[in-house]
């Protein structure tokens, strides 16, 4: 079995749901994310605070430095992520598409490197 990260993405100016349609979405990922778990796919999950919220860390000149802000100044940005186990790439496109409906978004499927 491979692992892949499928990576949640929000976009820039998207329409705000309305609160009956974040509560649809949460319970839609919720069964998505138990479906997982029953079927032994699942590794890991999570979402995100806003884009808002992030530092970036940079040492690779030596000394840390800490900024505020996301990495890139992109109109796109991870908003949640699944770590999941399948077969082959066609089994983890199958769960973004599941994942994609139910979080109402757009999903990206990599597969992790081997260690």
């Amino acid at each position: 079995m491979t692992q892949f990260l499928l990576s949640v993405h929000h976009r820039e100016g998207a329409a705000m749901p309305s609160a009956d349609e974040i509560q649809q979405m949460y319970a839609s990922v919720d069964a998505f994310n138990q479906k997982l778990q029953s079927s032994g796919a699942w590794v890991l999950a999570g979402g995100l605070t806003d884009v808002s919220e992030a530092k970036v860390v940079d040492a690779s000149a030596g000394e840390a430095a800490v900024t505020d802000g996301p990495f890139s100044e992109a109109r796109e940005w991870l908003g949640g992520f699944w770590i999941v186990e399948a077969a082959d790439l066609d089994a983890a496109l199958a769960l973004a598409q599941e994942g994609s409906a139910a979080c109402r978004g757009p999903v990206e499927v990599r597969a992790l490197q081997d260690a």
